[in-house]
């Protein structure tokens, strides 16, 4: 990481008569962000907070105080600005200036300032300080507990195009040509040589192509397809820079994804959608996502772990669109891997399938969540009906038939009732299947089964009903705004997180305010 040497701004401490803090008075509300920070914010962001991001020294222009910046980067958050908006309200919002410490005729720093300190702030030793902080403050005042973590995602929506499959084959052959002639002008020189279609890839977009004509739109796919692998073949050996290889990496991808070579060689897109496909070259780690069945998205996944005694955000983290949320668990939860007493985990069924469960509870921690619900298509007997004997190995259906359980190498078990069910007289009430009724045995059926019973109490139901809603309101806090908390402004996973971590550390302190942080003799407390 390349340093720049400069001197640390200073916040200005002096009283002026023209400070925004003095001439709001109460206007500034009680239990706001912004009141919070204009009286607080000298210690919360001291001068020396981004200190080593830089290397100080007597020479060369002062940086912008870590107040002004620190407050700037997190109203901008808390109010889904664009970093010019961000820096208008600097100058013009006298409840910005106040939480800066600065004065009324205060001229704010170029907007440029503020992409430039994310990437010195991720590349830091302390990236997520700006969340982490947040938590520090609540714990020291009380307002954290560690009894009970509430778990949900919620979509965020990329921010890029979704490219069609020739948009990307055109635009990842161009991506390489353009790397090559910066970083090996020879391979950029033997790539071209090896390109059979009359096209320079010099301009971004579509090719020329009738695009009403089927037999156009294959052959132009077969002669992208065709100059991608002839584009690759003739880097077959080469040494390649970092640059390089990661284009050449996505062309390989791209030009396999979406396609397939038929007997006469030639290649034509496929009609299914590849697993984990890339949906643009231009922001290669966002993906086809979906919440549900009828709901889809493209871009990345928010994962909240929410305190509900406080309404506090305790984690955040991000994946990639199609990432299970039960992946992000174990991130969600890393800061009480430690802790002798887990907190109750509280979630819906993403969280409460036999695998992430099982993992939880392996590691103490006590999980409420949702067993997904077991069902018929046909509205028959469903297997809850079936009593399931682990022990014997056996399944006995509603008509008092038992046939043994068949297990396979995976440890998932079927039990076939083939041999009773033709002459059944429950038959229409079980199954229209003429090969009869068969039920499948989960390899944790007994975690599941306690699961299910466990959710149908009373008690169970309440506990749930009570603290599940808390994480609904706060994943719609947190996507209120249009930047940073619904759609990304930036793009790739790593530029992402440091959007949405200081999105989460925004919403923290304004919710801190709200209950009455106060510093006091003996630190942070509530008032």
């Amino acid at each position: 990481m390349r340093i720049t040497r400069m001197a640390l701004g200073l916040a200005q401490v002096q009283a002026r008569f023209e400070s925004p803090r003095e001439l709001l008075g109460d206007r500034l509300r009680e239990g706001s962000i912004y009141r919070l920070l204009a009286d607080e914010g000298d210690r919360i962001f001291p001068n020396d907070y981004f200190a080593d991001l830089y290397a100080t020294s007597a020479r060369g222009r002062p940086t912008v105080p870590a107040r002004v910046l620190a407050t700037a980067m997190v109203l901008q958050a808390f109010e889904g600005l664009s970093d010019r908006e961000a820096c208008d309200r600097l100058e013009v919002d006298l409840r910005w200036q106040a939480a800066a410490g600065v004065h009324s005729g205060a001229v704010a720093f170029h907007p440029t300032v503020l992409p430039g300190q994310r990437n010195r702030l991720r590349a830091s030793g302390r990236p997520r300080r700006l969340f982490e902080d947040t938590k520090l403050a609540a714990k020291q005042a009380g307002a954290m507990g560690n009894r009970v973590r509430v778990l949900d995602s919620t979509a965020l929506y990329d921010a890029v195009a979704t490219q069609d499959t020739v948009t990307q084959l055109r635009a990842a052959i161009r991506k390489l040509l353009v790397v090559l002639d910066n970083l090996a002008p020879h391979l950029a020189l033997a790539v071209r040589g090896a390109l059979d279609r009359d096209d320079d890839y010099a301009s971004a977009g579509k090719p020329p192509c009738d695009w009403d004509d089927r037999s156009a739109r294959e052959a132009l796919v077969d002669e992208l397809v065709h100059d991608a692998l002839a584009a690759l073949a003739a880097l077959d050996g080469a040494e390649l820079a970092t640059p390089a290889r990661d284009a050449a990496d996505l062309l390989a991808l791209v030009a396999g994804q979406d396609v397939e070579q038929r007997d006469d060689g030639t290649f034509r897109i496929v009609k299914k959608v590849a697993k984990d496909r890339v949906i643009s070259t231009v922001d290669t780690e966002a993906r086809h996502g979906h919440k549900s069945a009828n709901r889809h998205f493209d871009g990345y996944k928010t994962h909240l772990s929410i305190d509900p005694t406080s309404e506090l955000i305790d984690e955040v983290v991000v994946t990639a669109a199609n990432a299970p949320d039960a992946d992000a668990v174990g991130d969600l939860l890393a800061s009480h891997a430690d802790d002798e007493v887990k907190p109750e985990v509280v979630g819906d069924s993403a969280y409460g399938a036999a695998a992430a469960r099982s993992g939880l509870e392996d590691q103490g921690y006590p999980v409420t969540a949702k067993a997904a619900p077991v069902r018929n298509s046909t509205g028959g007997f469903t297997k809850e009906d079936f009593g399931i004997d682990l022990d014997a190995g056996a399944v006995t259906c509603p008509a008092s038939h038992t046939v043994p359980v068949h297990f396979g190498r995976s440890g998932e078990g079927k039990a076939s009732f083939k041999g009773h069910c033709q002459h059944c007289p429950l038959k229409a009430q079980c199954t229209p299947s003429r090969r009869g009724r068969t039920i499948s045995v989960h390899p944790q059926e007994a975690l599941l089964r306690r699961a299910r019973a466990e959710q149908k109490s009373p008690e169970w139901q309440a506990r749930y009903q009570s603290v599940r809603p808390i994480v609904e309101r706060k994943v719609s806090h947190f996507t209120r705004r249009p930047w940073g908390g619904r759609k990304a402004r930036v793009r790739g996973a790593k530029r992402v997180t440091t959007d949405v971590v200081t999105r989460a550390a925004a919403l923290n302190w304004a919710r801190l305010a709200t209950l009455g942080l106060v510093y006091g003799d003996h630190g942070w407390a509530l008032s």
